[in-house]
C-alpha cells in the first residue's frame, strides 16, 4: 500500500514538474513573444524603408520584442497588402506603407481585392507634402513666372510624376485647369528615374515628394517654386505655399502609416498603434523625420485616417475621370 502511494506521488510530482519545466516553452509560442513582421509596401531604401526601420528600432525596445523589416515592393504595394493578407491575423505581421496605397493606386493598377476593406490604418507615422521643381534652366524663378513660360509656349512644356495617377500627377492636371495652361505629362515607375531626369535636363518640370527633391534642390541641380503643405516648410521657408499664391486645389499631405487586417483582435491592435505613436513621437526620431523633409504623423484615429482616405481617393479619382484615365 505504502509501496502504490509513494509510486503514485513520484509520478504525480513528475508530471508537476514536467508542467513547469515545459510553461516558459509554451509560454514562449504565445503570440506576444513571436518576432514582429514588418512589411514595407516600397523598395529598400526609399522613404517607406527607411521610416519603417526607425520604427522598428523603437518597437523592439518599446516592445522588448524581435522586430524584422521585409521590403515588399511591386504592383503599387499591392503584393505587400498580399503578403499581410495571407500572414496570421494576430498582430504579429504589420505593413507600413504610404497614403497612396488606398487613395492612389486603385485608380492605377487593377487589383483583384479592394484594398481599403482589406487593410486597416491604425497609426500615421510620419507626413509629407509634395514640391514642384524645375530644372535650372526653366526661364522662372517663381510659380508666376513658370505659368507665364508654359503659356508662351503651348504644349511644348513637360512635367514628370512619379508615377501615372498618382498625386504627382493630379496636382500638374489642377495646375493646368486652374492657370489655363497646358504641361503635358510623363509619368515614371519611381521618383527616383524622374527626378534623374529632372535634373539632367530631359524633363523641365516635376511635382515630387519633398524627402527626394530636398538635396537636390539644397545642392542647386533643380528650382523650387512652390509646395503642397499647409505652411511653409522649415526646410524650404523661402518657398511659398500653392495656396499662398492662389491655387488652394494643389494642398495635399501625404503620410505613411502602419496598417493591420482588420480582423485582428482589438487589443492587439491598439497596441500596437500606442507603442508606434511613442516611438515617432520621440524627439531623436522627429528630428530626424525633419532632416528627412518629413514631420511625425499626427495622433488621429482609424477612423479618422479612414474617412481621409476615402475623401483622398474620391478626389483624385474625379480628377483621373476627367481625362479618362485608365488603370494598367
Amino acid at each position: 500500500m505504502t509501496s502504490l502511494f509513494n509510486r503514485r506521488t513520484l509520478g504525480s510530482a513528475l508530471a508537476a514538474a514536467l508542467a513547469v519545466l515545459a510553461a516558459p516553452a509554451a509560454f514562449a509560442q504565445t503570440p506576444s513573444e513571436k518576432p514582429l513582421r514588418i512589411i514595407v509596401g516600397a523598395p529598400a531604401g526609399g522613404t517607406s524603408d527607411i521610416v519603417s526601420r526607425m520604427l522598428a528600432d523603437g518597437l523592439q525596445k518599446e516592445l522588448n520584442r524581435t522586430v524584422i523589416v521585409e521590403p515588399k515592393p511591386g504592383a503599387g504595394g499591392a503584393l505587400a497588402v498580399n503578403d499581410l493578407m495571407q500572414a496570421a491575423h494576430d498582430g504579429n505581421t504589420v505593413l507600413v506603407a504610404p497614403s497612396a496605397l488606398v487613395s492612389e493606386i486603385p485608380h492605377i493598377v487593377k487589383l483583384r481585392f479592394d484594398v481599403a476593406k482589406e487593410t486597416k490604418p491604425i497609426a500615421e507615422l510620419a507626413r509629407a507634402g509634395l514640391v514642384m521643381v524645375g530644372h535650372p534652366s526653366v526661364p522662372a524663378k517663381n510659380l508666376a513666372e513658370v505659368i507665364a513660360y508654359v503659356k508662351a509656349n503651348p504644349g511644348k512644356v513637360s512635367y514628370a510624376s512619379y508615377s501615372a495617377g498618382t498625386m504627382s500627377h493630379v496636382m500638374g492636371l489642377h495646375l493646368n485647369k486652374a492657370a489655363g495652361i497646358d504641361m503635358k505629362h510623363v509619368g515614371y515607375k519611381g521618383s527616383p528615374p524622374a527626378l534623374a531626369d529632372v535634373v539632367g535636363g530631359h524633363v523641365p518640370l516635376m511635382f515630387d515628394g519633398i524627402p527626394t527633391s530636398l538635396p537636390m534642390i539644397k545642392a542647386g541641380r533643380v528650382v523650387p517654386y512652390a509646395v503642397s503643405l499647409p505652411q511653409r516648410s522649415p526646410l524650404l521657408p523661402n518657398v511659398p505655399t500653392f495656396n499662398e499664391l492662389g491655387y488652394p486645389q494643389n494642398e495635399a499631405m501625404v503620410w505613411i502609416g502602419l496598417w493591420l487586417t482588420p480582423n485582428v483582435p482589438a487589443a492587439a491592435q491598439e497596441r500596437l498603434r500606442a507603442a508606434a505613436l511613442k516611438v515617432m513621437g520621440q524627439p531623436a526620431i522627429r528630428e530626424r523625420l525633419k532632416e528627412l523633409g518629413m514631420d511625425s504623423g499626427q495622433p488621429r484615429t482609424s477612423d479618422e485616417l479612414a474617412k481621409s482616405l476615402a475623401t483622398d481617393y474620391e478626389r483624385i479619382g474625379a480628377v483621373l475621370k476627367s481625362i479618362d484615365f485608365k488603370p494598367e
